[in-house]
């Protein structure tokens, strides 16, 4: 765990958060800033600062990530859904501690390919 981190201050339970899903080695929440009607983050509960390094440092918690985000999405009452990785800061990325955005009730996908 980072000090520095919210995520990791939220894995804590130091700040709150809007809890969707949990297993062993993640943790989702609401976003804060929702960009679509369902927007959670999964997010592992190791810190590595973005997706390519978790998955280099940890393939099987990137892959327990990967899973966690169709448990989210059905959950929510979703079958179809987008997910964002954002890697990087001039890529988006604001909190580098390794997060996927699921993101569902709007095709985000037309955003990227138009």
């Amino acid at each position: 765990m980072a000090a520095d981190c919210i995520f990791c201050k939220i894995i804590a339970g130091e700040i709150p958060a809007d809890v969707v899903a949990e297993s062993e080695h993640t943790i989702a929440f609401r976003d804060i800033n929702p960009k679509a009607p369902v927007h959670v983050l999964v997010v592992p509960k190791v810190h590595e600062p973005d997706a390519a390094a978790l998955a280099s440092a940890e393939p099987a918690i990137a892959a327990e990530l990967l899973a966690q985000t169709r448990v989210v999405a059905s959950q929510e009452g979703y079958e179809d859904y987008n997910l964002v990785f954002n890697t990087g800061a001039e890529a988006g990325q604001t909190v580098f501690h390794a997060h996927v955005h699921v993101l569902a009730g709007v095709d985000v996908s037309k955003l990227f390919l138009a």
